[in-house]
């Protein structure tokens, strides 16, 4: 790809520059109220995000629910074996058709005032309803998001608005090929909670720079000095070869994809973890992590999610950190360096596309109809 994207504002906080000028993005969009609408609205809603294991809706009436940007939304399995996607709130006065995961649904009924729908989103059931004038049950129908499943895994977007889902992915399916990620099994999940900004995360998880300072474990299995960053698109990969003599890590070479706006996947041999990053509000995120492991290597989760677990604990004690400079008042951006930050300049400058089109009104802030 080009080393340089065309600026798109006369806002100099968003002006985009060859790698070996970069600086990073301004810490004002770290912070406030107004920053976190604009991410929810501009890069967010409209962003293919990993959601679920494909496993987790395989039955009539599974069903997931979570948060894309500010938007509910929720995955069910129908009868027909279709799997829909629906934006998880009732068409009376906005109730929740459901409040958690679970299996085996035969209908959707508002927690709030017992409309009921069919798996497909069509309204079945509507109480007290009898004497509303011209009430057209049969015309309302839940408001739907778009889904993909890849590999084994669940993939959305609550809106329309970015690159479709085959443009977002290209070319990540080649590399992946050897590892044949759908072969694996989800195992389980984890959530962790960060006081920082969710893009303070997606930076950190773009670069192996700090790895020999955050990480002294991980460093002594990826060797960073073989670590490198490709650029696609929408989508970077940092990858290294890995080495564990405790026996954790096969020998191999390990793949740290990040796919825009805040899904990872983390391929190594056996495994593959996926993170989704969850904006909770300015200063706090949630990431999602969920664990897959090919045939006969089950027998390692255990100690893979300690040591993930001990990761997490060093990238989110940093992150914190680095989230109070960037509130101080005292941070001024600094320079990239071009052989480690290759994959956070390539982000942050999707980021200031993404920000410049929002600020000259081109970006809309609802949910698919």
């Amino acid at each position: 790809m080009s080393d340089e994207f065309p600026a798109k504002s006369a806002d100099p906080r968003l002006q985009s520059v060859r790698l070996d000028e970069a600086s990073a993005l301004s810490p004002d969009f770290y912070a406030g109220d107004h920053w976190l609408g604009v991410d929810q609205a501009a890069v967010l809603e409209p962003g293919w995000q990993i959601l679920c294991p494909a496993s987790d809706v395989a039955q009539p009436g599974d069903h997931v629910v979570r948060d894309i940007g500010r938007v509910p939304v929720l995955i069910v399995h129908a009868a027909d074996g279709a799997l829909n996607g629906f934006v998880n709130v009732c068409r009376h006065r906005a109730g929740p058709l459901a409040l958690c995961d679970g299996k085996g649904a035969k209908r959707l009924r508002c927690a709030y005032h017992g409309w009921t729908y069919d798996l497909d989103g069509q309204l079945r059931t509507a109480p007290e309803m009898q004497d509303a004038q011209s009430f057209d049950r049969d015309g309302i129908a839940l408001a739907r998001i778009e889904l993909q499943t890849w590999n084994g895994m669940t993939f959305a977007r609550a809106r329309a608005g970015g690159p479709d889902f085959a443009t977002v992915m290209a070319g990540i399916d080649a590399l992946a090929a050897p590892y044949d990620l759908a072969g694996m099994h989800h195992h389980h999940r984890r959530i962790y909670k960060v006081a920082a900004n969710w893009k303070t995360y997606v930076d950190n998880f773009l670069e192996g720079y700090h790895l020999p300072f955050v990480h002294p474990g991980l460093s002594g299995v990826v060797s960073y000095p073989q670590y490198r960053t490709e650029l696609a698109p929408f989508w970077s990969l940092q990858r290294a070869p890995v080495s564990d003599p405790n026996g954790l890590y096969a020998d191999g070479e390990a793949l740290y994809f990040f796919i825009y706006p805040n899904t990872m996947l983390n391929i190594l041999p056996g495994r593959v973890q996926t993170n989704r990053v969850v904006a909770d509000g300015p200063s706090h995120c949630r990431v999602e992590f969920d664990f897959y492991y090919a045939p006969g290597f089950e027998s390692m989760a255990e100690a893979d999610d300690a040591f993930s677990d001990e990761i997490q604990g060093e990238d989110r004690l940093i992150c914190e950190r680095v989230q109070q400079g960037l509130n101080s008042g005292a941070y001024r951006p600094g320079r990239l360096s071009p052989s480690q930050e290759a994959g956070v300049w390539h982000w942050q400058n999707l980021l200031r596309e993404a920000y410049a089109r929002a600020e000259g009104g081109t970006t809309h802030g609802d949910a698919n109809n």
